[in-house]
C-alpha cells in the first residue's frame, strides 16, 4: 500500500504537465503504477476505471476522484492507470514488431485492466462491475478496449465503458509508411542511423535498447515537434492483434467488448488543433491537404460539398444545434472559414468517432447513452472539471452541473443507465415550472432514434472573450438546461456527415 504517487511515464515534451497532478513530477521508464481509491469499509463496489488522455504523449494517473465519489455517496472504487507514451508507448515499424513489440502503451492498459480482475477485491471492488473511462486520447483508448482482440472478450474485464470525445487520429498499419518514417526520425535523433538503416553487426532496435532514457527523451521531443500541427508522432496503429481493424470499420460491424457505452463529445472540439488563421477558400484547402494528404481533389471537393458555408462574417455566438445558424460556419469561437475548419476537424477526429461507437452498442443485447457538453465555451477537455471538480473550480461551470454530471457518471458506474433525478438535473430550479429534465429518463441510443442529451446552461452573466478566454457564462444565476435532441439532424445534419467520413475512412485512414 503506498501513501505517495510513483514517477509518471516520460512525456513528449520535456516535463510532465502538471494539471490533474499532485506531489513529485518525476517522470521515469519505471512508471506503470495505477491509484486506487476506495471508500472506508468498501465492500464489493462497482468499479471506474480511468484512462488519462493526453494525445498518447503527456498525461498521468494522478486525477483525484474526492468530489465524484462524495457526490455519489461513496459508492465505487476508482481506479487511475498509467501507462507508457510517446515512443516509449507508440514507437511502430516492422523490425520493432519482430524484435519487440508495437502498441506498448494500449498493452500497458490492457494489463492494467487484468490486474484490476485480479486484485480489486482486495480494495473493496467487485471483478464482474466494472466501466472503464476516459477523455480525448483515454476516450480512444477506451474505444480500442471495446474493440481490442476483434471485440471478442465479451465482458471477462469489463461490463460498461465511458468515452468522453473519443480521440481518433489517422490509424496507420503498424509498417505503413508514416509510423515507420517516424520510427526511422527517432533513431536518427537517437543517434541510431550512423551507416545508413542498421548494420549487420546491430539493429536499430539494438542500438535504441542501449542508448539511455535522456537521450530517448531526447529524440522524441525532436521527432514530436517536427510533425504538422494539431498531429502527434507516435499513436496507435493496426497490428493485427489487440488493434486489429480500424474504428470506422469494426464498430459498424459491432465487434465491440462489454455490454453498455456512455459516449459524448463537447460542442467546441477543434480550435486547440486547426491553425487560427483560416480566413479564404485558399487557406481552407491548403489546410485540408496538409491535414489529409490521402485525398485527391475529388475527395476533397466531396468534403467541401458536406460542409458548406454561408456566413463569412460577424457576431460570434453559439448555435442551438437545432435551428438557426449551425456549427458549419457559427459558434462563439468562430464564424466563416476558420469555423469551417474548426468543425471538420473537431468532427473527424472527435465527434464522429463518438457517433459510430454510440452505434456499435446500440441494439443486440447492448445499450448506449449519447450527450453533448455545450456549456460555453465547451472547448476540447472543459467538460472534466464537470465530473472530476473539484466542485466550483471551473468559473464556466454552476456547482448544480458539476453536480448533476458527477451523478450522470455515479449512475452509470452503479446502475448502467445515466438518468439522473430531477432533484440533481434541474439543480436550483428544481422549485420552478422546470420541475422535471430530460435527464430524469434519458432514452438509449439507437440508429432509429439518435438521441442524445444536451448538457448546457442558461442565465448567469456572459464574459466577453478576451486575448486568454473565450466567452462564458457565470454567477449564482446560471442554470443547467439539459434537453434531448435528435443526433442526426443537429448542427444541420451532423450525421450524414459522419456517415460521409466513415465512407472515406480507409484513405484517411481511422
Amino acid at each position: 500500500m503506498a501513501n505517495a504517487y510513483g514517477p509518471t511515464c516520460y512525456q513528449i515534451g520535456p516535463n510532465p504537465p502538471s494539471n490533474s497532478s499532485s506531489g513529485p513530477s518525476m517522470a521515469s521508464e519505471d512508471c506503470l503504477f495505477l491509484n486506487v481509491q476506495s471508500p472506508a469499509n468498501a465492500s464489493n463496489l462497482p468499479v471506474l476505471v480511468w484512462i488519462h488522455g493526453g494525445g498518447y504523449g503527456a498525461g498521468n494517473g494522478r486525477q483525484d476522484f474526492s468530489d465524484l465519489l462524495n457526490t455519489n455517496g461513496n459508492n465505487f472504487v476508482t481506479v487511475a492507470i498509467q501507462y507508457r507514451l510517446g515512443p516509449f508507448g507508440f514507437l511502430s515499424s516492422d523490425e520493432l514488431d519482430q524484435r519487440g513489440v508495437v502498441n506498448a502503451g494500449l498493452l500497458d492498459q490492457f494489463f492494467a485492466l487484468q490486474w484490476v480482475q485480479t486484485y480489486i477485491r482486495e480494495f473493496g471492488g467487485d471483478p464482474s462491475a466494472v466501466t472503464i473511462s476516459g477523455e480525448s486520447a483515454g476516450g480512444g483508448s477506451v474505444m480500442l478496449m471495446d474493440m481490442a482482440y476483434g471485440g471478442t472478450l465479451g465482458d471477462s474485464l469489463f461490463q460498461n465503458s465511458i468515452a468522453a470525445s473519443p480521440y481518433l487520429p489517422k490509424q496507420y498499419d503498424y509498417n505503413a509508411w508514416v509510423p515507420s518514417q517516424n520510427y526511422y526520425a527517432f533513431a536518427n535523433q537517437a543517434g541510431c542511423m550512423i551507416g545508413g538503416y542498421g548494420n549487420a553487426s546491430q539493429t536499430i532496435f539494438d542500438c535504441l535498447l542501449a542508448k539511455d532514457s535522456a537521450t530517448l527523451q531526447n529524440a522524441s521531443v525532436a521527432v514530436t515537434a517536427s510533425v504538422t500541427f494539431g498531429t502527434w508522432a507516435f499513436l496507435p496503429v493496426t497490428d493485427g492483434s489487440l488493434v486489429q481493424s480500424l474504428p470506422s470499420a469494426q464498430l459498424l460491424e459491432k465487434r465491440v467488448n462489454g455490454r453498455s457505452l456512455l459516449v459524448g463529445n463537447n460542442a467546441n472540439e477543434g480550435p486547440a488543433f486547426t491553425p487560427q488563421q483560416i480566413s479564404s477558400d485558399s487557406a481552407l484547402l491548403s489546410w485540408l491537404q496538409s491535414t489529409l494528404p490521402g485525398f485527391t481533389s475529388g475527395d476533397l471537393a466531396k468534403i467541401l460539398l458536406y460542409y458548406p458555408i454561408s456566413n463569412t462574417s460577424g457576431g460570434l455566438f453559439a448555435t442551438t444545434g437545432v435551428s438557426g445558424p449551425s456549427a458549419l460556419d457559427q459558434s462563439s469561437i468562430a464564424v466563416g472559414q476558420q469555423q469551417r475548419a474548426n468543425n471538420i476537424y473537431a468532427e473527424l477526429t472527435f465527434v464522429c468517432p463518438s457517433y459510430w461507437m454510440a452505434e456499435a452498442y446500440s441494439g443486440d443485447d447492448r445499450t448506449s447513452y449519447k450527450y453533448q457538453f455545450s456549456a460555453l465555451p465547451g472547448l476540447h477537455g472543459q467538460d472534466v472539471a464537470g465530473y472530476f471538480g473539484p466542485l466550483g473550480s471551473a468559473p464556466y461551470l454552476s456547482t448544480d452541473f458539476q453536480r448533476a454530471f458527477m451523478r450522470i457518471w455515479g449512475n452509470y458506474v452503479t446502475k448502467s443507465d445515466p438518468s439522473i433525478s430531477a432533484a440533481y438535473a434541474t439543480g436550483s430550479a428544481s422549485n420552478s415550472s422546470a420541475s422535471t429534465n430530460a435527464a430524469s429518463d434519458w432514452p438509449e441510443f439507437s440508429n432509429s432514434s439518435p438521441y442524445q442529451l444536451n448538457l448546457n446552461q442558461t442565465g448567469g452573466t456572459l464574459v466577453p472573450k478576451n486575448s486568454t478566454t473565450q466567452e462564458y457564462l457565470t454567477g449564482p444565476t446560471l442554470m443547467n438546461n439539459f434537453t434531448l435532441a435528435n443526433s442526426y439532424t443537429w448542427e444541420a445534419g451532423r450525421g450524414a456527415r459522419c456517415d460521409f467520413w466513415r465512407s472515406v475512412a480507409q484513405i484517411i485512414p481511422a
